[in-house]
């Protein structure tokens, strides 16, 4: 369990095959042609990033629901924003940006909103699907019952790999705020689990 909640590095361009070439290939095509306001061509773009933005949302949310509607959110965004797209990142990280805009923006909105959700995830009972008893799933659900903030750093830098720097700008805070509420994720998860009988 204690290898689930470490970060481990990885370097995506070792043994990268012909077509992971050409996805890289095809995504640029399409990120031209969607950025002269070609629809199919965003449309191939959405259909290969929608699946991680969603879980980053729901992630950071602990709500399907409000996952579904920050990932739309983040897309019409990205649409409405394509032209001003410069590469100065890869286009994952600039559509993980907005869509951590677009949660932060809805936690914000409102107060009893805001409240709902933090509610949602600290009351809502762990959920037995069958034939799924394994550590991982029983670690997402002691992620979603982290409080807010930490739970958004260690999404960020746990799950999507994000150096502290990175998730302190999308997040705007700090890059040791970032490093410290990774440290408090850590430890109240190793608290919830070994609360659970696991052994961590």
């Amino acid at each position: 369990m204690e290898a689930l909640l470490t970060v481990a590095g990885s370097d995506y361009s070792r043994g990268m095959t012909s077509a992971d070439t050409d996805k890289v290939t095809d995504e640029e095509a399409w990120i031209r042609r969607a950025k002269r306001s070609d629809a199919q061509a965003f449309e191939a773009l959405y259909r290969l990033h929608v699946g991680k933005v969603y879980g980053l949302c729901l992630r950071m949310t602990g709500n399907v629901s409000e996952a579904e509607d920050c990932t739309q959110e983040a897309f019409i965004q990205a649409w409405n924003k394509m032209a001003r797209f410069r590469g100065d990142s890869a286009f994952s990280t600039w559509l993980h940006r907005i869509a951590v805009n677009a949660v932060l923006g809805r936690i914000r909105k409102s107060t009893r909103e805001r409240d709902r959700i933090a509610a949602v995830a600290d009351v809502e009972p762990a959920r037995v699907a069958t034939g799924d008893t394994g550590e991982l799933r029983d670690l997402a659900e002691a992620i979603d019952r982290l409080p807010e903030r930490a739970r958004h750093i260690f999404v960020l830098n746990a799950v999507y790999g994000y150096s502290h720097e990175e998730a302190a700008g999308m997040l705007g805070i700090a890059a040791g705020t970032s490093k410290a509420q990774l440290h408090r994720a850590r430890r109240l998860l190793m608290q919830q689990l070994e609360s659970e009988g696991f052994r961590v």
